[in-house]
């Protein structure tokens, strides 16, 4: 098993060094990539007028990874997506959000990793910075701000029915958790779920931000596209545990976010050591890492890494946040760190 992890990850690295005459990596177009005892098969989707260039850097995919340990067979195949009896209209271009300069997402390819902690102290820390920000929960099935920020309270209406976003802790805040009961199950289907996301970016009357963090869902799902597609990211930074089985998710969302033109800012690795309050010792319980060699793998920044802390749970199921509660503690300094280097990676795009 690990030796095929190991193969994915050099093929993906690979594909991902291929590039157009636009600098858009070969990966982008990958569709399917299996492996067994050795042999590798990818398939390639693009459009009509795309095939020329990209079957020219599949042949070159194909000789390279011909050249990697362990592969006996490779076969590759490129496919053209079908075109329409008639004219397409052009796709719509995402928008920007009218009172609002920068807009981008904190993702994990899967839950459990602590993406939406990681979300509200970044936002914390912008706002400590001197920032003015807005936190968007758009996990519909499992909202976390409300228990994260202590909310209770329903959001006012505007009388053109715009809804209003809940002030805490320096932030303007937006969830599906603010309409619905903590413990009321949302049992909807795709287009709901749509809905419910185009309402909370676009019905919403955002005062003047300098940034809007979008706290997405775990996975890769309908409603990310439906986030890429409404509105315009700035960037994603991909939230990761050390260990493989998180960084394969990690991986997935980080190449959802490429084949939708979403910049990706960089990775952070949470939960990444524990450090014993009552002896000192230092444990790897997830691994340590990890994150910071796939993003040397993908060629993206490295963010830093977050401790697992007790401080950390406590204050977050309290609705206080540790970098509310102990602004000085080492830990709000790592989120305050991290905060910089994704300032610092937006200016540069």
């Amino acid at each position: 098993m690990n030796s095929i992890i190991l193969l994915d990850d050099q093929i993906r690295h690979l594909l991902a060094h291929l590039l157009t005459k636009d600098n858009q990596p070969l990966i982008n177009w990958m569709t399917s990539l299996k492996i067994e005892d050795g042999n590798v098969m990818i398939i390639y989707e693009c459009r009509p007028d795309e095939a020329a260039e990209i079957d020219l850097l599949r042949q070159k995919a194909e000789t390279s990874i011909k050249g990697l340990a362990t592969v006996t067979q490779v076969r590759s195949v490129l496919t053209t997506q079908r075109p329409l009896l008639k004219t397409p209209q052009k796709p719509q271009e995402p928008a920007s959000l009218p009172t609002v300069r920068q807009i981008f997402a904190i993702a994990s390819g899967k839950g459990g990793v602590g993406k939406s902690t990681t979300a509200a102290n970044l936002a914390i820390a912008f706002s400590q910075s001197g920032r003015k920000v807005g936190l968007l929960d758009a996990d519909v099935y499992g909202p976390s701000l409300p228990r994260l920020f202590s909310i209770t309270d329903k959001p006012d209406v505007t009388a053109d029915k715009k809804l209003v976003p809940i002030f805490r802790h320096g932030i303007y805040c937006m969830s599906i958790g603010f309409m619905v009961g903590e413990e009321t199950p949302m049992i909807w289907r795709g287009p709901m779920v749509h809905g419910a996301l185009q309402q909370m970016l676009k019905d919403v009357a955002w005062p003047e931000l300098d940034m809007l963090i979008v706290d997405m869902p775990p996975g890769t799902g309908d409603a990310h596209l439906t986030l890429c597609q409404q509105v315009k990211l700035d960037g994603a930074v991909i939230v990761s545990t050390p260990q493989d089985i998180a960084l394969i998710d990690a991986r997935r969302g980080l190449h959802m976010f490429r084949r939708v033109q979403v910049p990706v800012l960089g990775i952070i690795e949470n939960m990444s050591q524990f450090n014993c309050p009552n002896c000192g010792h230092v444990s790897d319980i997830f691994s340590h890492g990890g994150a910071q060699n796939e993003a040397g793998k993908l060629g993206i920044p490295f963010l830093g890494e977050i401790p697992i802390d007790l401080s950390i749970r406590l204050h977050s199921d309290q609705g206080t946040p540790i970098t509310v509660t102990e602004p000085d503690s080492i830990v709000a300094g790592i989120y305050r760190d991290i905060g910089q280097k994704i300032i610092n990676t937006l200016k540069v795009l």
